[in-house]
């Protein structure tokens, strides 16, 4: 299936590892331009090297913590003038610290707000106005599973990823007429290092092992496994790609079934 994404350019947010490079790595096999953006120069420089000379596309690595506001305008900046435009944004950003109410400060709420609500609505608002110029835009937020049933002991996530969702399905119907269409892709307990790190709270918060916590979790999917970051960045290049345009406002889990409710 041809998706139509030869010659468009996507920005990338936190892309140097998981479902970020994942998703990259995906869009640069279609055809893709890529923005790429991270915090660390070293391995998001390797990683645009090797992403580039796998897919014989160009990649425009660009340091930057989408927590930062500044960072964030001057990301997106230097993509457009580097590529001209931005047809396809998906944000994503490393996960909130785990915890309990009672356990998180307001520094913590704050900064958790910053990095996964703010980031959002910073990206959206850069590449937005170019996007209904040039009618045809394509904007998709990396979630959770827990939006649409919420994980214990991730107060932070479970909240701000809620609100990321509310914002998407509002924009989806504002800018649909422009030929944008506005999405969520909610992942599941995925075999990334932000699930190793939950595996390690865990055991440390319960008195197991990582893998008994991993053990758990693959015992709570229906597929009895952990997905793969390649399986979750397939469904991600559709919801970006030509053939997706009559797709907007949803937020679609990829996780093995984990999720019980109906819809």
């Amino acid at each position: 299936m041809d998706l139509g994404l030869k010659g468009k350019v996507a920005f990338v947010a936190a892309a140097s590892r998981g479902l970020g490079r994942a998703v990259a790595e995906e869009l640069a096999a279609e055809g893709a331009s890529l923005v790429l953006c991270a915090r660390n120069a070293e391995t998001l420089s390797l990683v645009s090297k090797q992403i580039a000379q796998t897919s014989n596309v160009s990649v425009f690595p660009v340091v930057a913590d989408v927590s930062n506001e500044e960072d964030v305008a001057a990301a997106v900046k230097a993509g457009i003038e580097k590529f001209g435009r931005i047809d396809i944004l998906v944000t994503n950003a490393g996960g909130p610290p785990a915890g309990q109410f009672e356990t998180l400060s307001r520094e913590m709420w704050e900064a958790a707000t910053r990095l996964t609500l703010n980031s959002v609505l910073e990206l959206t608002g850069a590449v937005l106005p170019g996007m209904k110029k040039r009618q045809w835009g394509r904007i998709l937020n990396i979630t959770s599973i827990a939006v649409k049933q919420p994980v214990d002991n991730l107060m932070l996530s479970n909240s701000l990823r809620a609100a990321v969702t509310g914002f998407a399905r509002t924009l989806a119907n504002e800018v649909a007429t422009h030929g944008i269409t506005v999405n969520n892709i909610l992942p599941g307990y995925t075999r990334t290092e932000r699930v190793e790190e939950l595996a390690k709270a865990a055991s440390e918060r319960e008195g197991i092992s990582p893998a008994e916590a991993s053990a758990k979790w693959e015992a709570e999917i229906p597929m009895r496994r952990l997905g793969e970051p390649r399986e979750f960045a397939a469904l991600a290049a559709f919801l970006v790609s030509e053939r997706a345009s009559y797709i907007t406002g949803t937020s679609i889990a990829v996780d093995g079934g984990w999720i019980r409710s109906l819809v």
